[in-house]
């Protein structure tokens, strides 16, 4: 199993790299969107993904791309799941010398 650290949440690099250095406020940044108030503070917080539209809005307002913020909620996606995946149970279809 490969090793993974812990990426930050997609909405922890819009707070710390996007929104605080250009002293945006979040009502602000929510009103630019589109998108209500409460659930981009989700996203910040951790509490939502970043869905393919999101994505497509960040990349516009922050002159990104789609693939970074999607890259990067991926990542973090990934690495909780690997912390979690020893908690699966599955019975295995394939065995190794077939």
């Amino acid at each position: 199993m490969p090793s993974i650290h812990s990426p930050s949440h997609p909405g922890q690099i819009l707070d710390e790299l996007y929104i605080k250095p250009h002293h945006l406020t979040i009502t602000e940044v929510a009103e630019a969107l589109g998108v209500a108030r409460k659930n981009l503070y989700a996203v910040i917080k951790g509490e939502y993904s970043i869905s393919v539209e999101m994505a497509f809005k960040l990349s516009k307002a922050f002159d990104t791309t789609p693939e970074f913020w999607l890259q990067a909620q991926l990542n973090f996606d990934l690495a909780r799941g690997y912390k979690e995946s020893k908690n699966i149970k599955v019975k295995r279809l394939i065995k190794d010398d077939e």
